[in-house]
C-alpha cells in the first residue's frame, strides 16, 4: 500500500500539554484523511526539533511505501531546523495550511487557544523556509474536511505516484526511433537524469524469439478472451492469433525485464508478420504505456498518468487530421492501430484491414469509437536544454457521422479557447503530434507533476490568450536559453 506521511511540526516552548494535545488532534485528522484519500496516510511522531525532522525524511527517502509527505504546522515551528530535513529530502511535497478547529470560539477564546492553534503563524514560517531553499512543493490552504481541500490533496496525490513510477520506470524500445523524426526523439540520458527513466534497445529480433516460443494452447486461451471481450467482425482468425501471440510474448518481455513502457516502429518489424496493433492495444489496456514510431517519451509519459489515473481513460493519442467547417472545427484524434481501449464508448470491434504502410500482412486491430467529455492532451518535449511539458485542455464531443471506410479507434475534440488559437497555442510551444489523452486527469495533475520535477508546464485552456502566452514563451526561453 502506497503510503502519504503526516508530519506536523511544533516545538517544546509550549510546554508538553500542548504537544500532547497535537498529537491527538493529528490522529484524528489522519484518520479522516484516511477514510477520504486514496492512499494509506501514516502519521508521524510530532516533529518538534531537527532531529526528529531529519530522522523523518531519511526515513521517508528510504521508504518504497512512501510517495509523499504532507507537512503542517500546528503551532508555531522555527523553521530553521527544518533545513536540514529539506535539505535532503527526495520525496514529493505538499504544504498543508490548515488549523484544527474550523471557527474561531468566539465567547471562550483565550491564550491557551492561542498558543494551540498557530497554524496562521507557523505556517508562513514554514512557507517561508520552502521559498528561501527554492524547494519544490504544492501548498494547499483551506479547512482539512472541505471537500476541496481534499480534492486538492488528491489530486497532488496521484501526481505523487506519477512521480514515483516515474523515478523507477524502464522504457524497453524494440528498434530505433522512426528515421528522420524530430520530436519523438531526444537524449535518453538526460532523460535518465532528470526523469529517473532507463530507456534502453533490444532488438526485434529479442522479440521474435519470444514469439516463437508462444504455444497454440495459449493462444487458444486468449482468443476466448477476445471473444468474451470485444465484438470479432472478422473471418481472418489466423491474424488476431498473430495479435494474440504478439501479446504473450510482449507481457512475457516486459515482465521479465520489469519495463512499465515500450516502444516499436512500423519501420523496424524484421522477423514479424504483421505490426502489432490489437497486441499493443491490450497491453496498454493492462496499464503499459505505449509510444509508436519510437517514441519513447510519450511511452514513458503514458505508462505514469496511467498510474496517476488507476489505468482508468487514459490512451496514447495523436493528432490525425481536422475538420475545419466554420465555426464547427475539430480535431480526429487516432491512430494506425495502437490507441488504448479504456477511452472507448461502446462497442469495441475487432477487425483485419490493410495498414497502407509498412509491407506487412493487414494486422488485427480494436475499432471503436472515443468517449465524450472533457479531457487533456499532455506532451512532452525535449527542447535541448530543458523539458517542457504541454497540457491542452480539450471537450471530446461524439463523431457526428460514421467513417465505414476508415478502420481506426478514433476520438474527436474541440480544443480550447477555440480551434484557432489552441492549435496556434499547441504549435508555438512546439507541442508534438503523439500525445496521451486522459478523460481521468486535469491540468492540475499535470502542474503538480510538473513542478515535483522542477520543470516548465505550458497549459492551454479556456482562458489561454496567445499573444500573452507568445510573449511568455519568448521570455522563458529568454531566461532559460542555453
Amino acid at each position: 500500500m502506497k503510503q502519504l506521511w503526516f508530519v506536523i511540526g511544533s516545538q517544546h516552548l509550549y510546554g508538553d500539554e500542548t504537544i500532547k494535545q497535537v498529537a491527538v488532534h493529528a490522529q484524528e485528522m489522519s484518520e479522516y484523511f484516511n477514510e477520504k484519500l486514496p492512499y494509506e496516510v501514516v502519521l508521524k511522531p510530532v516533529a518538534t526539533t531537527a532531529d526528529i525532522i531529519t530522522s523523518i525524511m531519511k526515513e521517508a527517502n528510504a521508504s518504497d511505501e512512501c510517495i509523499g509527505i504532507i507537512t503542517w504546522m500546528h503551532t508555531f515551528s522555527p523553521s530553521k531546523m527544518w533545513i536540514t530535513g529539506l535539505n535532503i529530502i527526495e520525496k514529493p511535497i505538499l504544504h498543508l495550511h490548515t488549523q484544527y478547529n474550523e471557527k474561531i470560539p468566539y465567547d471562550s477564546i483565550d491564550m491557551d487557544f492561542m498558543n494551540l492553534n498557530q497554524s496562521a503563524h507557523g505556517d508562513r514560517e514554514h512557507g517561508f523556509i520552502y521559498a528561501r531553499m527554492r524547494k519544490n512543493r504544492k501548498v494547499v490552504a483551506g479547512y482539512w474536511k472541505d471537500k476541496e481541500t481534499l480534492a486538492q490533496i488528491e489530486i497532488w496525490a496521484k501526481a505523487a505516484y506519477g512521480y514515483q513510477v516515474s523515478k523507477n520506470l524502464k522504457v524497453c524500445r524494440f528498434g530505433d526511433n522512426m528515421r528522420d523524426v524530430a520530436v519523438t526523439d531526444g537524449n535518453r540520458v538526460s532523460a535518465e537524469v532528470k526523469f529517473g527513466w532507463s530507456v534502453n534497445y533490444y532488438a526485434v529480433g529479442d522479440l521474435v524469439d519470444e514469439i516463437n516460443k508462444v504455444t497454440d494452447a495459449e493462444v487458444d486461451a486468449l482468443i476466448e478472451e477476445y471473444r468474451a471481450k470485444y465484438t470479432i467482425v472478422t473471418d481472418n482468425i489466423d491474424s488476431i492469433r498473430e495479435q494474440a501471440k504478439y501479446e504473450i510474448a510482449l507481457k512475457r518481455f516486459m515482465e521479465r525485464g520489469n519495463f512499465g513502457a515500450y516502444t516499436n516502429t512500423f519501420e523496424d518489424l524484421h522477423g514479424m508478420k504483421q505490426l502489432p496493433g490489437l497486441a499493443s492495444q491490450r497491453m496498454m489496456e493492462q496499464g503499459y504505456g505505449f509510444g509508436a514510431e519510437g517514441d519513447w517519451k510519450t511511452a514513458a509519459m503514458l505508462r505514469v498518468m496511467k498510474a496517476m489515473a488507476g489505468g482508468e481513460k487514459t490512451a496514447f493519442m495523436e493528432d490525425y487530421t481536422y475538420h475545419l467547417e466554420k465555426g464547427n472545427e475539430m480535431i480526429l484524434g487516432a491512430h494506425m492501430l495502437e490507441v488504448c481501449p479504456t477511452v472507448a464508448k461502446g462497442e469495441i470491434k475487432i477487425d483485419v484491414q490493410p495498414l497502407g504502410i509498412g509491407g506487412k500482412e493487414p494486422p488485427a486491430r480494436m475499432i471503436f469509437d472515443g468517449e465524450q467529455g472533457e479531457a487533456i492532451a499532455v506532451s512532452l518535449v525535449d527542447l535541448g536544454n530543458r523539458y517542457r511539458l504541454i497540457v491542452a485542455e480539450v471537450s471530446c464531443v461524439d463523431i457526428p457521422e460514421k467513417m465505414p471506410h476508415l478502420p481506426v479507434a478514433g476520438v474527436m475534440w474541440k480544443p480550447y479557447p477555440n480551434f484557432h488559437d489552441g492549435v496556434k497555442a499547441w504549435l508555438l510551444a512546439g507541442g508534438a503530434h503523439h500525445t496521451v489523452l486522459s478523460f481521468a486527469l486535469t491540468k492540475e495533475h499535470m502542474i503538480d507533476f510538473a513542478r515535483m520535477y522542477g520543470i516548465e508546464c505550458v497549459v492551454i485552456g479556456k482562458d489561454t490568450d496567445v499573444n500573452t502566452l507568445e510573449k511568455e514563451l519568448y521570455l522563458t526561453d529568454l531566461i532559460l536559453k542555453d
